[in-house]
């Protein structure tokens, strides 16, 4: 049975997710990536972007609050990072119970399939 809280938990997952249904908001999260764990400073991300600052001020304000991205200050620079933490939340809230209605995979089985998956890619980066 689902309870208050599962709610509560599906309403927040459903604003990270319209916070990063905006296509600048989706291209601001590549970028991060792209540049983790170090992360970006804002003046980087909007000339590789080429969104205005004012514009660009707006979106990372919509991911900051929804905690999809994490901010430090260093003498007169913010540095963006994505959360990484967050966006792994957000999968393992997708993939809970990946195909467990026609049951062709139990749960928890899929976490063991992702991390062989990764262990092999990793051996062939080798």
């Amino acid at each position: 049975m689902k309870t208050a809280g599962d709610s509560d938990q599906v309403m927040r997952y459903a604003d990270m997710f319209a916070a990063m249904g905006a296509e600048p908001r989706l291209r601001i999260m590549q970028l991060l990536l792209t540049a983790h764990p170090q992360g970006l400073v804002v003046g980087d991300i909007q000339d590789e972007l080429g969104i205005p600052a004012s514009t660009l001020s707006h979106h990372l304000d919509k991911l900051k609050n929804e905690e999809l991205v994490k901010v430090r200050r260093e003498g007169t620079f913010l540095w963006y990072t994505a959360n990484t933490e967050a966006l792994q939340e957000l999968l393992d809230f997708l993939y809970a119970e990946c195909c467990t209605r026609n049951k062709a995979v139990k749960p928890g089985d899929l976490v063991l399939i992702v991390q062989a998956s990764k262990g092999s890619k990793e051996r062939k980066n080798k």
